[in-house]
């Protein structure tokens, strides 16, 4: 493995690491509803409901950034979340648009992870010693003869 190849893996697992504490530390609070989140999503017009929802997705999500092959759907989940709270901020309550740029940071961030983890796109080798992916099919190619004569069919040469 190239030193570039090792340094760019040790960067995706410490974005990954990173984004995963974040986002634990951002969802437990709201699965347990801490005061101060059930007062935040109410004030921006959000049922109770959706306080647990969000809090769900960004434990999970955090817990799929952990495991590289569901990484990229743990960044995806991050990034859905962060899409929505920039949403809020910018728009629903525009007095916390200086929340802004947070949001968009941590989905940049949830979206460099996830393009690095996607599951296709990599051809048929993974990022891991060059081994095939478990979930590709190997075939090799088949060649259906069309091209090649078919002995006894049309004319034939001295």
């Amino acid at each position: 493995m190239s030193a570039v190849a090792k340094t760019s893996r040790v960067a995706i697992w410490v974005l990954s690491l990173l984004l995963a504490f974040v986002f634990l530390l951002a969802g437990v609070p709201k699965l347990a509803g801490v005061q101060a989140h059930v007062q935040h999503f109410a004030s921006w017009g959000y049922p109770d409901w959706f306080r647990l929802l969000v809090g769900v997705v960004e434990v999970g999500s955090a817990v799929l950034l952990l495991v590289p092959r569901l990484a990229f759907f743990g960044a995806a989940g991050i990034a859905v979340i962060m899409a929505g709270a920039t949403y809020t901020h910018l728009v629903r309550v525009p007095e916390e648009a200086s929340r802004a740029p947070l949001t968009l940071s941590l989905l940049a961030l949830a979206a460099i992870v996830g393009f690095a983890r996607r599951p296709w796109g990599r051809g048929t080798q993974s990022h891991e010693g060059g081994r095939p992916n478990k979930g590709m099919k190997q075939t090799k190619p088949e060649h259906n003869g069309a091209s090649q004569p078919i002995s006894g069919v049309g004319p034939t040469m001295g």
